[in-house]
């Protein structure tokens, strides 16, 4: 079977589907309209994000038999459609949920502590001690907004630290020893950290709006590690500027490309972006959560056991 490859990830996956008998060919950078003629001849696709998988594309990758989705989000994939052609799907939130979890805690632990603010005063040469006094996690309660892999990783990187966790999704009973499951309106009365961690879908496009932030019973810290289009930044400066929202820890932004390669994509950059961007009681990442060196491997073995099972059992 040939297998066509669009966006680059480790060896691992490449060499492992050879193994297995597989005929990889690699088109990283070539344009999807030099790759259409060709999509008919392929019995599997892994991708990342380069492009979205919508019908059309679907209907012109007739053999397709899978898709292996480097990565947690199936957003990119019109998932109905690949459903109805009989088209195994694959994503590997496995392989980079340790790396959210510890990202998101390094955020927030950097985000109380005021870390870059204090590290960017004494390279401009002054030494500020009071206004870099911080604020301690213990006795903080931690709403966690979407209990999948990342959420739950996350709750368990927060054990030890004397934070209450409550988590809340669309499915249930998805409490453990971690977190206490709750409706969102528990967490709304009582959370002071608030740590995204749902998909991309109408449901949560945006979660964080000026709704949300109004229905906060106290002013709390935001987290987001899931997708830009989670949170409405507007909303999120308003909040920021009016001290409902104490700071903001954000590894995705709403700007990012859907690639998520830049969120410098327009000649005069939105005014809350610029916001964001200088505020000192924002913490920015440029969507690197689960983009560590081991997480690398670990997604593209994650999907090379998923194709292997599937497809060739032993």
């Amino acid at each position: 079977m040939r297998v066509l490859h669009v966006d680059e990830n480790h060896p691992t996956l490449v060499d492992g589907l050879e193994a297995l008998g597989y005929k990889n060919t690699l088109a990283y950078k070539t344009p999807l309209n030099h790759l259409w003629k060709e999509l008919n001849q392929y019995d599997g696709l892994i991708i990342r994000s380069r492009f979205p998988i919508d019908s059309t594309f679907l209907d012109q990758a007739c053999q397709l038999r899978f898709i292996g989705r480097v990565g947690a989000g199936m957003e990119n994939i019109d998932i109905s459609c690949a459903q109805q052609k009989g088209i195994q799907l694959f994503s590997a939130a496995e392989g980079n949920q340790n790396a959210v979890g510890e990202h998101c805690l390094g955020m927030l632990l950097a985000l109380f502590n005021k870390l870059q603010s204090g590290h960017q005063s004494i390279q401009s040469g002054v030494w500020l001690r009071e206004a870099h006094r911080g604020w301690e996690l213990k006795g903080q309660t931690v709403g966690i907004i979407g209990y999948g892999h990342m959420g739950k990783s996350f709750a368990e990187k927060l054990q030890g630290m004397g934070v209450r966790v409550y988590c809340t999704d669309q499915k249930s009973n998805l409490g453990d020893n971690n977190a206490t499951q709750v409706p969102l309106s528990k967490i709304q009365e009582d959370a002071t950290i608030i740590s995204i961690h749902t998909d991309q879908n109408p449901s949560t496009q945006p979660l964080i709006d000026q709704k949300f932030i109004n229905s906060m019973k106290q002013s709390f810290w935001l987290l987001n590690t899931a997708r830009g289009s989670a949170v409405e930044t507007k909303a999120l400066v308003a909040g920021l500027q009016s001290g409902k929202i104490l700071g903001a820890a954000l590894d995705v932004l709403e700007y990012e490309s859907s690639s998520f390669e830049s969120i410098f994509n327009q000649q005069k950059p939105p005014a809350e972006l610029e916001y964001l961007r200088t505020e000192k009681n924002v913490l920015l990442s440029p969507h690197v959560a689960g983009w560590t060196v081991e997480s690398h491997q670990r997604l593209a073995t994650t999907i090379l056991e998923k194709i292997k099972n599937q497809f060739h059992p032993d």
